[in-house]
């Protein structure tokens, strides 16, 4: 897979309403979405009613690109100016691991470039300039 770099929309538990309006207003088309309440459970970290209905993860294709967005866990914050993020996607927990490395330096972790259930190797993390970047793997979990 070649590399990627797709805007990704941090929303405050409006994400389902911000789909519905870009499908109309911009005829996007949904190609995954999926609720924290749809999601593998962890026991170690229980899942909030409230939390159940919000969007975890959703793509939709608006023209020949696509528009990634989620709703933030009840309970964190959320800032208007700053809910953009870039994800850049690759096959290569190597390559994952270099931007990883990279982007860090001198910049914030949020969350260390580990497996999910989603991904072998994911990260979240603000550069020293302020962008937050997801860095994403595709490809199955160990």
């Amino acid at each position: 897979m070649p590399l990627k770099i797709t805007p990704y929309l941090v929303m405050n538990g409006n994400a389902n309403e911000a789909i519905a309006f870009y499908e109309k207003a911009l005829d996007a088309k949904v190609v995954f979405k999926q609720t924290f309440g749809e999601m593998p459970e962890n026991p170690d970290f229980p899942l909030p009613a409230d939390a159940k209905g919000r969007v975890s993860h959703a793509t939709i294709q608006i023209g020949e690109d696509v528009l990634m967005l989620s709703d933030t866990f009840p309970g964190q914050p959320h800032q208007l100016g700053n809910q953009v993020t870039i994800c850049i996607s690759t096959n290569d927990k190597e390559q994952s691991k270099r931007f990883f490395d990279a982007l860090k330096e001198n910049g914030k972790v949020s969350m260390p470039l580990q497996e999910t259930f989603f991904s072998p190797a994911y990260a979240v993390l603000t550069d020293k300039f302020g962008v937050t970047w997801q860095i994403h793997t595709d490809g199955s979990p160990s």
